[in-house]
């Protein structure tokens, strides 16, 4: 029984898949990496991956890809991924109603 409950606790359990997204927001932020449409690309990979081992995206993955998609012009997949952020993480709500607010208010 010890044994059992030892090897329970070696292997650690994830709440969040994390893929590549914390590099790929320090490079954004930094100005150095990868651009906008190749970490869009990166990021939705990794949500493929996430998905098939039944792992969830962290908060602020879909936010940040939000951002990205507006960087590049896809404003109906911004309001997506903050609507999504919106879902898994309703405290994120206020931030993410800002942000569709404002983007409605720069497309007249």
């Amino acid at each position: 029984m010890l044994a059992l409950m030892l090897t329970a606790c070696a292997t650690p359990q994830h709440m969040y898949g994390w893929g590549g997204y914390q590099d790929k927001v320090y490079e954004h932020f930094k100005g150095q990496g990868a651009g906008p449409e190749q970490q869009i690309l990166g990021l939705e990979e990794d949500l493929q991956r996430m998905s098939g081992k039944g792992m969830a995206p962290p908060p602020g993955y879909y936010g940040h890809l939000g951002l990205l998609y507006l960087t590049t012009g896809k404003s109906d997949q911004a309001a997506q991924a903050w609507n999504k952020e919106k879902a898994l993480f309703p405290e994120s709500t206020q931030y993410m109603d800002f942000l569709l607010n404002n983007m409605k208010k720069q497309k007249g």
